[in-house]
């Protein structure tokens, strides 16, 4: 096995399959890249046993063969050689060769034949949609995924999809994020599945929008996306989402509509003197403008007074600040409407002439 590529064009792939490996593996291989060469092609695969990527380049003259080399070491090495170099890979007996100019590293391999087979998938749906489109969907509800919650079915983001359209979900019970999008091919019958957080967080680097399509693929128990040179596979997890619909509040019928950056930024500014530890604020509402208070137990306070366009008066809801801003920030537009009911019930944030993607916050004792 022998190849030669300018750094950068090698560097690309490396880069788009390095963040599967794990630091600390159980099996050995599991910390290597799968290298398969033929003449015109290089092709690297990492897994984890739960997300694979394989990304491939185009190659010239090159000599075929198969062999996986360290991934943490091999990276490192072609990110530190300078730009423009021509960096040689040949592999001879156990070991394999990185040469660019007057460099030189040798690095021990593992057999080919010892790297985890890719899954076939028994594929249930395919769907074709913009990239941008799905980069969107999941920027605007992965931060509220839970985070090693017992309840492992919140540890991920949740697909929904029907016949025209495909929703994101995100809960980790005390907030909920939820963003649609039309897609041109939708399913025949709605169906459900959970990508679990560290697929999600690959998806998500991966992904660089723009007007090309991605292919989704939906197996029973694997998710595939491909992308150009890129194909990337996860599990899924095997659990039962909430109902999410029933916790978007109905009957929310007071409505307060405010400047989407004046609120965020007195919600900053409110949140430095707020309790470190339960985040509290608490939000007045009155006719033509919002009161946002913090606490802390040094008896400090802020006090933010804002314009808002509403008739609504003495409703006060104490809400977790870190969690209105989060859904603040994944809006879009100049106006974010908040529907309230009383003080004892979640907010629903969604932009002012949108309801593509909308935002529960429960409410916070304080």
């Amino acid at each position: 096995m022998r190849f030669t590529l300018q750094r950068e064009a090698l560097l690309k792939p490396l880069q788009q399959v390095v963040n599967v490996v794990e630091r600390r593996q159980t099996l050995p291989v599991l910390a290597n890249l799968l290298v398969a060469v033929t003449p015109d092609r290089l092709s690297l695969t990492a897994t984890d046993l739960e997300v694979e990527m394989i990304a491939s380049c185009a190659l010239e003259g090159a000599e075929a063969g198969e062999v996986t080399i360290p991934a943490k070491k091999w990276f490192d090495i072609v990110r530190a050689l300078p730009d423009g170099s021509q960096v040689q890979v040949s592999l001879s007996g156990e070991r394999v060769t990185v040469a660019a100019g007057r460099s030189r590293f040798t690095l021990s391999t593992l057999p080919a034949g010892d790297f985890p087979a890719t899954d076939t998938l028994e594929l249930v749906e395919r769907i074709r949609l913009p990239e941008s489109v799905l980069k969107e969907l999941i920027e605007r509800t992965a931060f509220a995924m839970a985070q090693q919650d017992v309840r492992f079915y919140l540890n991920g983001l949740l697909f929904d999809l029907a016949e025209t359209r495909l929703r994101c979900v995100a809960t980790d019970g005390h907030r909920l994020a939820l963003c649609e999008a039309s897609v041109p091919t939708g399913a025949q019958t709605r169906k459900q599945i959970i990508l679990p957080r560290k697929g999600v967080l690959e998806l998500q680097r991966l992904l660089e929008g723009g007007d090309q399509f991605v292919e989704l693929e939906l197996a029973r128990t694997h998710v595939r996306l491909h992308r150009a040179d890129v194909t990337f596979t996860s599990k899924l997890i095997d659990g039962r989402f909430p109902d999410y619909e029933a916790v978007i509040p109905i009957g929310a019928d007071k409505h307060v509509r405010v400047e989407r950056e004046v609120l965020r930024a007195a919600l900053q500014r409110a949140a430095i003197l707020s309790n470190e530890k339960f985040r509290g604020v608490r939000v007045e509402v009155s006719p033509g403008q919002v009161r946002i208070v913090a606490h802390n137990p040094e008896q400090e306070e802020a006090v933010e007074e804002i314009e808002a366009e509403t008739s609504v008066d003495g409703v006060a809801i104490g809400f977790n600040v870190t969690y209105l801003l989060d859904a603040i920030s994944a809006l879009r537009g100049e106006k974010v409407l908040m529907q309230l009911r009383d003080s004892n019930s979640s907010a629903l944030l969604r932009e002012s002439d949108s309801e593509a993607c909308r935002h529960v916050v429960m409410p916070l004792r304080l």
